[in-house]
């Protein structure tokens, strides 16, 4: 076992083994992550899965919201058998999932797959967070998690740019670069890693998982609570169309060529690197400037918030948030985004992290750990949530094939439906020819005539009645 008395200046190797592997995990994880709306949707006469956007909301709302209940349990498995143990588990698992992810074709299959993929993520979260909760002491907690959270950010934000190049070779090697991250971490945890001081239980693991739920039950008798983490969903759905919705959006809608002439212009180098085979930027890599502001950004947003109430920071940091998903696509012009996401980044590093500490300071003195194991059920929620959100309302407010395929039905235009044999791209080439309009003039009509931006303010009015629930409820309900 390792010694954690260590002074406020130093921290043991297990410290430093760990935040490698969250560095590795979040490259794998963000790099499919953000990838994956555009995968499971695109035409398959590119590699892609062909899916509908309903199936794709359904299946990455409900398989994340899974995985954000998961640690709930795992916690209490890892505390049983290892951490160690759990660890090479949730490798083996996430490695071979990631891999397999890329050969999928069938619905049911991806589905499985990533589900399969989930209970791996749902493994390792918990373990993670508690080796970095043991390897730090009251000297120098603050310190260390803020290192781990800026790694968290610098792992989201190389592994969508690896997929990104990598799909641009083949799909297959961006699910393999995520498996082999994961195997780096495999050899890490064999090689480096030693089980942190804990307590050991012989506490039957059955009755452990019961205690866990009890306790859960407990805290969820709370009504102040419930109405908390009710509320909280209202953000967590807003904030992943940032994954559900955005890359999508961007796919179909944005002529990103324009934005990389424009780099070009300023860094020549850059806009190079960004370049993909279709004389643009890959959508993800856009979304992917969230992640690059966090990491720039986190710890002075962080100083500058630390005095003022967790609610109002929350409060603020949704509103924040909220305005700038709803201006995102005010314009079709892809540059606004550099301006827009920053914005919600801005709010999400004002609100994120200060969630978990409003849920203490609801919590009883005495209840203060049961009340912290709910943090996740609203993550869960969110997710779900904005699965639907970019599924069924997007395909009926914002899908381009879905409001070309009414466009078409209006003129009474003959055109085969999509199958093995004719692709979603051969469709918009067929509409385009008997339209008499190229890709571009295409898209143009379809946004004129459908306004697709629309869908963002649908999600602005998530965010902004979220912050209007959240100061209701801290203003009539905690006083």
């Amino acid at each position: 076992m390792e010694n954690n008395k260590r002074s406020s200046k130093f921290f043991p190797r297990t410290f430093w083994v760990a935040n490698l592997m969250e560095l590795f995990e979040r490259w794998a994880w963000y790099g499919i992550f953000i990838i994956l709306a555009i995968y499971l949707t695109g035409s398959t006469d590119e590699g892609a899965l062909g899916f509908t956007q309903v199936q794709k909301g359904y299946l990455m709302g409900t398989v994340v919201g899974i995985l954000y209940i998961l640690p709930t349990i795992t916690g209490a498995i890892a505390d049983k058998f290892g951490y160690k143990r759990i660890l090479i588990l949730s490798y083996l698992i996430l490695a071979s999932g990631y891999f397999l992810m890329g050969f999928a074709r069938s619905y049911a299959g991806m589905f499985i797959i990533f589900l399969y993929v989930a209970l791996g993520a749902g493994l390792f979260k918990p373990v993670i967070s508690a080796t970095i909760a043991r390897t730090t002491n009251k000297s120098n907690a603050t310190v260390g998690f803020g290192i781990f959270y800026m790694i968290v950010n610098i792992g989201a934000f190389l592994g969508p740019v690896t997929a990104a190049k990598m799909r641009i070779l083949d799909w297959q090697y961006a699910f393999t670069i995520s498996s082999v991250a994961i195997l780096i971490n495999l050899l890490l945890v064999l090689l480096f890693y030693k089980e942190p001081a804990r307590e050991k239980s012989n506490e039957p693991l059955g009755k452990t998982l019961m205690s866990i739920i009890q306790n859960l039950g407990i805290a969820l008798k709370d009504y102040k609570l419930i109405l908390f983490l009710f509320i909280v969903i209202g953000f967590w759905t807003m904030y992943n169309q940032l994954f559900f919705t955005l890359p999508v959006f961007i796919e179909q809608w944005v002529d990103t060529g324009i934005v990389l002439k424009n780099i070009q212009s300023v860094w020549p180098w850059l806009a190079g690197f960004l370049e993909n085979d279709k004389h643009g930027i890959n959508a993800e890599l856009l979304v992917n400037i969230d992640a690059l502001y966090i990491v720039i950004l986190q710890v002075f947003i962080s100083w500058l918030i630390k005095k003022i109430k967790p609610v109002n920071t929350i409060m603020a940091g949704f509103l924040i948030s909220a305005i700038g998903i709803g201006l995102w696509f005010i314009t079709q012009n892809g540059m606004y985004l550099f301006i827009t996401i920053l914005i919600f980044a801005v709010g999400e590093m004002t609100s994120s992290p200060r969630i978990l500490e409003y849920i203490g300071n609801i919590a009883p003195k005495d209840k203060v750990a049961m009340y912290m194991g709910t943090y996740y059920l609203p993550l869960a929620g969110g997710n779900f949530l904005a699965g639907i959100l970019s599924g069924d309302v997007y395909a009926k407010m914002s899908d381009k094939l879905s409001l070309l395929q009414e466009e078409v039905s209006i003129r009474g235009l003959n055109i085969p439906n999509i199958s093995e044999g004719f692709t979603k791209n051969d469709y918009y080439q067929k509409a385009g020819e008997l339209m008499g309009m190229s890709q571009a003039e295409l898209t143009g009509y379809l946004w004129t005539t459908y306004q697709p931006g629309n869908i963002w303010m649908v999600f602005t009015g998530i965010g902004i009645g979220t912050v209007v629930l959240l100061f209701l409820f801290d203003k009539f309900v905690l006083e």
